[in-house]
């Protein structure tokens, strides 16, 4: 009995624990949302009054008058869609031949491409700015789009799904006749949406997310994504806080729409992988 009350207490306290951390992890988005309704000189008000007196609409139309927001929404989509389609093709790819191929030196090459995520983007960021100004790539999305089709940690995250794939399973579609590559795409890819999910979300994140890469090698306005577009309601002398509210609320929405779309692959990715947080 007493064993009994003490994992009721403790699962009490659990969930109590997971809901405080909960609220503490809605509270900035919750004061994003609300703010976006408000006038910039109501926004940094104290004591914060989480529902506007008067809720200003108008700040969603605005937007899209002041910056050219239409055209860095596409830019991001662009950009995110792409890269997050090449890094899943490139990155599932080099995964299996890391995991079910076997060749001299795969072990060894694999911990020194998987060592690069160790190393700091200041490190190399220069280099990389050098060689795309030498392609003549500055200003363009093509540039963004190189630099980011190779992510060694998507390389790793899938690797560690491809390893709980039976190898008798593969060797029985070799004997069948299949080729590697139909081995690769009727066998393998089918079991592995859950990883593939995860590596989605996680790619599309990053890359909308981005505004160092974008800052540094676009400079025309055509070129400009959503994040940079936030800045430009920053003046020399003031913000239009309102307006960066309702920018920032559009630009989580294709986020959040893409996690709740892949949530359960994502949570049986993620347990599946033997990534731990």
């Amino acid at each position: 009995m007493m064993v009994e009350k003490r994992s009721l207490w403790k699962t009490i306290l659990i969930y109590i624990m997971l809901a405080v951390l909960t609220i503490v992890t809605l509270l900035p988005l919750v004061w994003m949302l609300s703010s976006s309704f408000k006038l910039s000189s109501e926004v940094f008000s104290f004591p914060i009054k989480w529902i506007p007196e008067k809720f200003h609409w108008e700040n969603y139309v605005l937007i899209w008058e002041k910056i050219d927001l239409a055209r860095y929404t596409f830019n991001s989509f662009k950009l995110s869609i792409i890269i997050t389609a090449i890094q899943l093709l490139t990155s599932s790819f080099a995964a299996y031949g890391f995991s079910k191929c076997h060749f001299p030196g795969r072990d060894k090459l694999f911990l020194a491409y998987i060592a690069t995520i160790a190393i700091p983007w200041q490190v190399y960021m220069l280099p990389q700015y050098i060689m795309m100004q030498k392609f003549s790539l500055i200003d363009t999305h093509l540039s963004i789009i190189l630099l980011q089709s190779f992510t060694a940690f998507g390389v790793f995250l899938l690797r560690q799904f491809y390893i709980t794939i039976p190898d008798e399973l593969l060797e029985a579609a070799r004997i069948d006749g299949l080729t590697e590559y139909g081995t690769f795409a009727r066998i393998v890819l089918p079991l592995t949406k859950p990883a593939m999910a995860t590596l989605t979300i996680m790619s599309f994140v990053t890359v909308w997310n981005d505004y160092m890469g974008p800052m540094i090698y676009f400079n025309s306005n055509k070129n400009k994504t959503i994040q940079l577009g936030i800045q430009l309601f920053v003046g020399q002398y003031s913000a239009e806080y309102g307006l960066i509210m309702a920018t920032s609320v559009l630009a989580v929405v294709p986020v959040f729409i893409v996690f709740l779309a892949f949530q359960r692959f994502f949570v049986e990715g993620i347990a599946s992988s033997g990534l731990k947080g």
